[in-house]
């Protein structure tokens, strides 16, 4: 349980790093991404971009799985 827990810190600490060049693809701007603006705060719900992500990383488990 705890190689998994750091395994995870490291993966969030990985896309935190990298995010800043994945923002560059489109990722956080697809279609289907929700952002709703008010005049004091901006809701924001990555629908589309989290489907992507997942699909992702699914199809690189299961290739390494292998």
């Amino acid at each position: 349980m705890q190689r998994l827990l750091i395994l995870i810190g490291l993966v969030i600490l990985f896309a935190g790093l990298v995010w800043p060049w994945l923002a560059r693809l489109g990722l956080g701007r697809l279609p289907g991404d929700i952002r709703i603006e008010t005049e004091h705060s901006v809701f924001y719900i990555p629908l589309t971009t989290s489907i992507v992500l997942s699909v992702i990383l699914s199809v690189l488990l299961w290739i390494f799985r292998r």
